[in-house]
């Protein structure tokens, strides 16, 4: 296969970034050097070393004076809510009864799952993100069609047919018994074909029975390596829903631990009403909470308290994520800059660097995939993002008095959205998704 050898401002984290000072938490090159072969990054480093271990061969493109950075990762979202996205006016439960519900009953027909599933993923890509996490709707077709679409596009991605089987209406429930058998069977299909990977995916306890959990920990027992994704504490009236369904449970997260549900693999989205319990039992397992800022504030859930959370005796480990429809944009720039401002209102701030450790090597931590994906590593997929500064009129204008690579990324988190995404990379490949903006080899 052809090696393809990138030029640009190269950027990518060690390890959480202290302060703006903290040089040591990250890798940054002026003028720097991606060599990549079947999908991965062979050679990374300053420009000229790179370019003399590339082959005679070898296509070069120029994309100075741009930034690239690892593709933006995306712990929590979900494709079938596409066209639900911007819906006024509702709480999470009306919301979802509202809204979502009805929508996700569309999926039983797998053309239309086929088509979100398309939109959805050059949505993801257009915006810079290579991973993301995505729920799926109860209809086994509906897995089908995002997976069918993920590999296609070769993404390394996290997907799973939904399990609900009350407190909806009939067209999006199944039964404990065809959801173990469903995903069984999606399982055995998709995850590890080629980047695929499968979560197991009760919605939440709500909308699941006890023996429906019963079955997703049975799901979690014989398939140890697989994720598991649902919803914790988002909404008071969730919580108190919660706990009339299951009276026996000490708390909300006490409903999970019940069926075995916690660990280093679970993501929980929204957790933003914990007690120090729950905090605990999260902290203790590894279990992951994912914040999701644009929907918190959208739906008025209320703020999570990030800072707290991750400095905590008992830290925990956490994730951002868009999740669309609930959340209002698919740009984890859009993302973190929302994020921001939720830390703010809880009288801490995150220095951009963070910002950007978070959605890259910082969510490839959380979902136990860093390996692969989050770092411009030698060895790592290349899943790589580029992004233009100056993308707009008013970032330009910005542009000419930011000094410093800290105030260039926190101008692209505050002003930046899909616009500033010049390139997106999927293992080696540039996925052009009408952006219309590639640069010309060199």
């Amino acid at each position: 296969m052809t090696s393809t050898l990138l030029r640009g401002r190269t950027l990518s984290f060690l390890r959480w970034p202290e302060t703006v000072d903290d040089h040591s938490a990250w890798r940054y090159e002026d003028d720097g050097g991606l060599l990549l072969r079947d999908g991965r990054i062979v050679a990374a480093g300053a420009y000229a070393e790179v370019e003399k271990k590339a082959d005679e061969g070898v296509k070069k493109i120029d994309h100075r004076p741009h930034l690239l950075l690892p593709g933006f990762i995306d712990a929590h979202a979900h494709f079938p809510q596409m066209q639900v996205i911007a819906s006024y006016g509702a709480e999470l439960l009306d919301w979802l009864n509202t809204y979502t519900f009805p929508e996700e009953t569309k999926f039983q027909n797998a053309q239309h799952g086929r088509r979100i599933a398309r939109l959805f993923l050059d949505e993801m890509v257009r915006h810079g993100t290579t991973t993301v996490a995505a729920y799926c709707s109860v209809h086994r077709e509906s897995a089908e069609a995002f997976f069918a679409e993920s590999h296609d596009r070769n993404m390394l991605n996290v997907a799973g047919k939904v399990m609900m089987d009350r407190n909806a209406p009939e067209g999006v429930l199944d039964t404990p018994q065809s959801a173990y058998d469903d995903s069984k069977a999606l399982i055995a299909e998709w995850h590890g074909k080629g980047r695929q990977h499968y979560a197991i995916t009760p919605r939440f306890a709500i909308t699941s029975s006890p023996e429906q959990l019963e079955m997703a920990g049975a799901l979690c027992r014989e398939h140890p390596d697989l994720h598991m994704q649902t919803h914790l504490s988002e909404n008071h009236a969730e919580i108190a829903f919660t706990l009339q369904l299951y009276p026996q449970a000490h708390d909300y997260t006490d409903v999970y631990e019940q069926y075995g549900l916690l660990g280093r693999k679970s993501l929980f989205g929204h957790c933003i009403h914990l007690s120090e319990r729950e905090a605990d039992a999260l902290s203790d397992t590894g279990s992951v909470a994912v914040f999701c800022p644009t929907s918190n504030l959208f739906l008025g859930s209320g703020l999570f308290d990030y800072q707290r959370y991750r400095t905590r005796e008992k830290a925990l480990r956490i994730a951002a994520a868009t999740d669309v429809g609930g959340g209002t944009n698919y740009s984890m720039l859009r993302t973190m800059d929302e994020g921001y401002k939720a830390i703010a209102l809880n009288g801490e701030k995150l220095n951009p660097f963070q910002s950007f450790w978070q959605l890259t090597r910082g969510n490839a931590e959380a979902l136990s995939i860093v390996e692969r994906i989050g770092t411009l590593d030698q060895g790592s997929d290349a899943d790589i993002v580029v992004l233009d500064a100056r993308a707009t009129p008013a970032m330009r204008l910005r542009m000419e008095t930011a000094d410093t690579l800290a105030e260039e990324l926190f101008l692209l988190q505050t002003l930046g959205d899909d616009r500033a995404v010049r390139e997106v990379y999927v293992a080696g490949r540039a996925m052009k998704c009408d952006l219309g903006l590639n640069v010309a080899m060199k």
